[in-house]
């Protein structure tokens, strides 16, 4: 190994001595160009003051590539005053070690060629012996290689560029894709649930002498329906028999429990038990098929030739009735539900309609959508008296919307009226409910 000292006076020196041993060793002109700015920086104050520098080099071959003349260039820069470290750090080439007043890069390298270089003296002479049409050249080929380094980054920052913009616009059409099926399964699913909304519900009830109107929302949109359901059908002899049943719970599970206790009361109905006995004998029925069915139920019998009422309840809200001049009442008959301890109703309680008059039979999330049921009673009222004039089928939702301008906790919510027209005839009498 061969250590060679040049001192350098001026900046100039400095720069033509490092560009020259860094040339004579093979360097890349970028990497040159970087250790000659990087010496030029450390040495700028010295230089500055003519306290003076000097640069010391030596190369080592590689030992496991002997013959090819490679190895490690070690460059060292003396100055009057020790660098700061951060600039050191911070240089254009950064410097592997500093030692007091020794700056040291070390670059991989070859070893210096012997014969001439361009106009300058041999390859392996002084540093400063070369002239300044060479360094001149070595500098405008260290410029050109920069320009070629940023000119190849521009040219790949445009390809990157232009393939993030092909990627994103290969990702929004995704997207769009994506959401056009989104919305595609988004439909379907609605409609499945809307089909299979319309298949729990009865028949529209189209009976001389009343008027009938549902509205029905589940507690939340991915599930059709809940525990909230509904039953309304025509006994032989006329009279209007409505079923409500709100199971504990929501979704499926919920649902298969109220399908469960609207079966067993209209097979029961239609079997002619009493209006006063329906509700224990459901919970007799279902008991031994499915323990965990609890359930409220209301039951309603309407004569629409007389407008003769009969409510029977277990444990459900009372039914609502709203008479032609305004005055209002709920029919409070006391009860047990399905699966609760001693089910089934106490009594009935009856009333004749008038023409005009409506009945509002509904489910608590209605009415329990705020903290204090009492209150929500009381706000059904109003907003059943400040409807009554609309059409039937209008009336359950337009209250509905009036109930739930504000939802502490939402529940599946049921309303179903019942309005009282003039439909007797001469022919037909009243009849006694059963």
């Amino acid at each position: 190994m061969t250590t060679r000292t040049a001192g350098c006076a001026t900046k100039a020196e400095l720069c033509r001595a490092v560009r020259r041993l860094a040339h004579d060793h093979g360097l890349d002109p970028a990497l040159r160009g970087r250790l000659v700015l990087s010496a030029a920086e450390v040495a700028a104050e010295a230089v500055r003051t003519a306290e003076g520098t000097s640069v010391t080099w030596s190369f080592e071959p590689d030992r496991n590539a002997r013959g090819s003349g490679l190895g490690v260039l070690t460059v060292t820069l003396r100055t009057a005053r020790p660098p700061a470290p951060r600039s050191v750090t911070e240089l254009p080439l950064p410097a592997d070690a500093v030692h007091g007043l020794d700056v040291v890069w070390r670059l991989p390298a070859r070893a210096a060629a012997t014969g001439p270089v361009g106009n300058g003296g041999p390859a392996g002479g002084s540093v400063n012996g070369g002239g300044s049409s060479d360094d001149a050249a070595l500098a405008d080929e260290e410029l050109r290689a920069v320009m070629a380094r940023a000119d190849a980054l521009t040219a790949e920052h445009r390809r990157l560029k232009d393939e993030l913009e092909e990627t994103n616009s290969g990702v929004l059409a995704l997207y769009v894709q994506l959401d056009e099926r989104d919305e595609q399964l988004r439909t379907a699913h609605g409609q499945t649930l809307r089909e299979l909304e319309d298949a729990l519900r009865p028949s529209p009830l189209e009976v001389e002498g009343l008027e009938l109107a549902v509205h029905y929302a589940p507690a939340g949109t991915d599930a059709p329906t809940g525990g909230d359901l509904y039953d309304w059908f025509v006994l032989p002899d006329g009279t209007v028999h409505i079923t409500i049943v709100d199971a504990l719970g929501h979704g499926v599970t919920s649902t298969r429990s109220a399908l469960n206790v609207t079966h067993a009361v209209r097979t029961l109905t239609l079997e002619g038990h009493h209006l006063e006995s329906i509700v224990a004998r459901t919970d007799e029925i279902l008991l031994p098929f499915d323990r965990s069915v609890m359930a409220t139920v209301l039951l309603a019998r309407v004569n629409p030739a007389s407008g003769e009422l009969r409510v029977a309840n277990g444990s459900h809200p009372p039914a609502l009735l709203l008479r032609e001049d305004g005055t209002a009442r709920y029919l409070e008959a006391r009860g047990r539900g399905i699966g609760f301890p001693m089910p089934g109703s106490d009594r009935l309680v009856g009333e004749r309609l008038a023409p005009g008059d409506l009945l509002l039979l509904y489910t608590d999330g209605l009415t329990e959508s705020r903290r204090d049921p009492i209150e929500g009673e009381k706000r059904l009222m109003e907003a059943a008296r400040s409807h009554r004039g609309r059409p039937t089928e209008d009336i359950p939702g337009a209250i509905a919307r009036d109930m739930h301008t504000v939802i502490l906790h939402p529940d599946d919510t049921l309303a179903l009226a019942v309005r009282f027209i003039d439909g007797r005839s001469p022919d037909r009498p009243p009849t006694a409910d059963g």
